[in-house]
């Protein structure tokens, strides 16, 4: 009960903050900035053969230095919504896309089978020994199931979104081991302060060349969420 009534606030949280924001956080000109960024990464896979080898040589290009965040939406929709931990930060995340009006799946144990016609995969990233639990699962397989996931994605040129916005408290032992995988092929990183004091996630931005936003509340990652995403 106090679990669910953690999330529930959390969620709460987000939709006051969201309805207060105006269209301006966001940018402005999805279409144009995003066919821009769609043509570089057409332009990438070309030369390289597929997206995934595109994108491999833009984190190569990109590891000499700490990155930025994102400049210009780089996210499709419809996408797909994953947990990568089992934590209830997928349920925050859910509300986040729904309140930015993303079209998205959600499936907090999708396997490559579930990709379909996603163009994204967002990845809630932090582990729970109890949402592991109940879900059935345990950190090894849950590990062995999101890296073969990830694969698929990147195998297949989706945009990849790493979201960890439970600060403190998705840090530790258990949800420590699921970082470094969801970032490795991340497109976007997208972090809330408090869960990266120690660097660990601006560290794997740089020495992958992931565009990152370190924002200090949940409230503000909504409107950075939204903004990772084409939209008419």
């Amino acid at each position: 009960m106090k679990k669910r009534w953690m999330v529930w606030a959390a969620m709460f949280s987000v939709s006051a903050a969201l309805a207060g924001c105006s269209g301006g956080v966001l940018i402005r000109d999805r279409k144009t900035s995003g066919q821009a960024a769609q043509a570089g990464r057409g332009t990438a896979g070309a030369e390289n053969g597929s997206g995934g080898s595109g994108r491999d040589e833009k984190k190569q290009a990109g590891a000499a230095q700490m990155p930025e965040g994102l400049s210009e939406p780089l996210a499709e929709p419809p996408a797909l919504l994953t947990s990568v931990g089992q934590s209830a930060d997928y349920e925050i995340i859910k509300t986040m896309l729904d309140k930015n009006e993303i079209a998205y799946e959600k499936n907090s144990l999708a396997t490559s089978g579930d990709l379909g016609d996603a163009k994204t995969l967002v990845l809630a990233v932090g582990g729970s020994s109890k949402g592991l639990g109940a879900a059935g699962i345990d950190a090894n397989a849950e590990l062995k199931r999101v890296e073969e996931l990830i694969g698929a994605a990147d195998e297949k040129g989706l945009a990849i979104l790493a979201v960890h916005i439970g600060g403190e408290a998705r840090r530790g032992d258990l949800s420590d081991q699921f970082i470094a995988p969801s970032f490795e092929k991340a497109d976007y990183a997208l972090v809330v302060a408090d869960g990266d004091k120690d660097g660990l996630m601006a560290g794997l931005a740089a020495e992958n060349g992931i565009p990152i936003d370190i924002v200090d509340s949940m409230a503000e990652a909504v409107p950075k969420l939204g903004a990772a995403f084409i939209q008419e």
